[in-house]
């Protein structure tokens, strides 16, 4: 097991949120990420609870995110809502040749009370390998939007960029 801190953009401040955290599992093929944001849920901006499917715009509110290199060039990126709706990605490079990822619905398991939140998300790793960044968009329920990764590069939040990929995925079985 890895665990990982994200950081806030500098740009775009949270006024609730303490901390996020990411645990990371590896059991062969399957990734089980462990998100953990220090903050009273009520101050959060959650939506309801729905049937898990693939939705895209996820990104646009409370939103967590895992970036993935294939080892060729490209990457994909799982969204994982608390609400259970999920999106998953293929990319050839940045930003460039997004097509929906042929993958499996990624399990997801999510909790929140006034300690904080917390969403697992285990999701297939096939194809993939390298690099990984962790990230989350969070909404508060004022509306303000805190964007925290591994690491950002400069200038606006933007998950995608290269020096995002701050760390790397852990092995099969590591603990």
């Amino acid at each position: 097991m890895e665990t990982y801190r994200l950081l806030c953009h500098p740009e775009c401040p949270a006024k609730n949120v303490r901390a996020i955290t990411v645990e990371a599992i590896r059991n062969g093929n399957a990734l089980t990420l462990t998100y953990r944001v220090d903050c009273a849920a009520d101050l959060l901006a959650l939506p309801l609870s729905v049937a898990p499917e693939r939705t895209d715009g996820l990104w646009q509110h409370t939103c967590f995110e895992a970036f993935i290199s294939n080892g060729e060039g490209g990457y994909a990126e799982f969204n994982f809502s608390p609400s259970g709706q999920w999106a998953a990605y293929d990319f050839d490079g940045y930003r460039s040749g997004m097509c929906n990822r042929g993958t499996p619905a990624p399990l997801i398991d999510f909790q929140a009370d006034q300690a904080g939140v917390r969403l697992n998300a285990m999701i297939d790793l096939s194809g993939l390998s390298g690099a990984l960044s962790l990230t989350a968009v969070i909404e508060e329920a004022d509306g303000t939007k805190s964007y925290w990764a591994l690491n950002h590069a400069e200038g606006k939040p933007d998950f995608h960029h290269p020096a995002c990929f701050a760390a790397k995925l852990p092995a099969p079985g590591e603990a």
